[in-house]
């Protein structure tokens, strides 16, 4: 907030001068200002957005999976927005593809 204020105080010039429009660095400095809130934010975001979506799309019978709830199962079957999990022996519950958050197939059993 300090800097805006000090480029705006900048840009307008002394308390008796007449203000003498908008500086053309103080326009390149707002566009940097955004790209880098674009590159560094909203980008990133889409993209584990989009790569969440693939995973989630991708899920066959046998995965190992996490919910956002943390309960972990395997994938008994798959619907076109439900999957059948296999919680424990005998105990299969049904969640939406969207409370599927991790495939832990990969991943080393913890004893």
């Amino acid at each position: 907030m300090n800097t805006l204020l000090t480029i705006l105080t900048a840009t307008t010039g002394a308390a008796g001068e007449q203000p003498q429009g908008m500086n053309f660095s103080f326009i390149i400095m707002i566009v940097a200002m955004i790209a880098v809130f674009y590159f560094f934010t909203i980008r990133p975001q889409q993209k584990r957005q989009k790569e969440l979506a693939e995973f989630r799309n991708e899920l066959k019978q046998g995965d190992k999976i996490v919910t956002i709830g943390g309960i972990h199962g395997v994938v008994q079957s798959v619907n076109d927005n439900t999957i059948i999990v296999a919680i424990a022996e005998g105990v299969n519950v049904s969640f939406e593809k969207s409370a599927i958050i991790k495939d832990t197939t990969d991943m080393p059993q913890q004893q």
